[in-house]
């Protein structure tokens, strides 16, 4: 069985348009949080990914799906985890949820790039980092 990458957040004023609601690009923002959370749980960060192993992390495409809205206060949970990889990217599905609702799916296409934006094969010691969060 996989593990999941688990984010808790609360919503901010900051955060919401003048009716309380989520903005729905806000969640792009929180998705993101969370996957850099990640790799700091797995003793990495995008400044060791860039320094030590010359690679960068670049969004390819993001599928989300909105299935119910999240207002000011509300305490989320986004859950993380791979569903599959290849020599230079990553899938990733992140879902975000209010207790035990689900109220976002998001499919994140990830590709590791070098600082020219070049895709590059992900590293061996990176993939076994983050092999018990593949599904």
């Amino acid at each position: 069985m996989h593990k999941n990458f688990k984010y808790n957040f609360k919503i901010y004023y900051e955060d919401t348009d003048a009716g309380g609601v989520v903005y729905y690009a806000n969640y792009l923002k929180f998705l993101e949080r969370a996957r850099t959370e990640a790799l700091f749980d797995l003793g990495l960060s995008n400044l060791i990914l860039k320094k030590k192993f010359g690679s960068l992390i670049i969004v390819k495409s993001c599928n989300i799906n909105y299935k119910k809205p999240s207002y000011l206060e509300d305490k989320l949970n986004i859950k993380s985890f791979i569903t599959s990889s290849s020599k230079t990217s990553i899938f990733m599905d992140q879902s975000i949820f209010r207790n035990d609702d689900q109220i976002i799916e998001a499919l994140i296409h990830l590709v590791f790039v070098n600082e020219k934006g070049k895709p590059i094969k992900i590293n061996n010691d990176i993939i076994e980092k983050l092999k018990p969060y593949f599904k």
